[in-house]
């Protein structure tokens, strides 16, 4: 099968490129290995049930790539099976640019950070629009029970493909509660 990811998004130019700079062979024995990451294991879903946050593209209806941010609650960004997840959407700017984009084109990419562990996993998929109600029990699973605002839609999004990717360039950051679970070893240490 090969790895769909590498097989998705290594188009023509990216290969030329990748030949001239002398990378093209060890990415196309990548895109032919028998890793297809088409479908999430236990490690990638362990690595998303920690997140509280992701990065979200889409693209215009003219080609304008579009990022934004989603953050909540660790592992709001539920798991509904090997190759689909799901969230809920929240009221926001009210700018809807990401639903409208979605509701002219499907595809989408995350970009999920551990930024201590100098981690990132890249998912592509399609993304549906999924109003409140419809699924009593997608709805269930991906409010957020704290949050005081109603679910405006719901995001599932069909997995096309991931990819891990490697540390270089990521700089560790820490969140406030990460900092506070390290400042008692840092106390002794001193």
């Amino acid at each position: 099968m090969g790895n769909k990811f590498a097989q998705t998004l290594f188009s023509p130019t990216a290969k030329t490129l990748q030949s001239r700079n002398g990378s093209r062979a060890a990415y196309e024995r990548i895109a032919q290995s028998g890793a297809s990451h088409d479908a999430l294991s236990q490690n990638e879903a362990s690595f998303i049930a920690e997140r509280d946050s992701f990065y979200m593209a889409t693209v215009s209806h003219d080609g304008w790539p579009y990022m934004q941010h989603r953050g909540g609650p660790q592992g709001f960004l539920k798991i509904l099976d090997s190759k689909t997840l799901a969230f809920a959407d929240y009221s926001g700017n009210k700018q809807y640019i990401s639903a409208g984009n979605l509701a002219e084109n499907d595809r989408v990419a995350l970009f999920l950070m551990d930024y201590p562990n100098q981690t990132r996993l890249k998912i592509i998929g399609h993304a549906h629009i999924i109003e409140p109600g419809i699924d009593p029990n997608l709805d269930r699973l991906v409010a957020n029970p704290r949050e005081k605002s109603e679910v405006e839609r719901i995001f599932r999004i069909d997995l096309v493909a991931f990819d891990w990717n490697c540390p270089q360039h990521i700089t560790p950051r820490y969140t406030i509660d990460e900092i506070r679970e390290m400042l008692p070893s840092i106390r002794q240490a001193v």
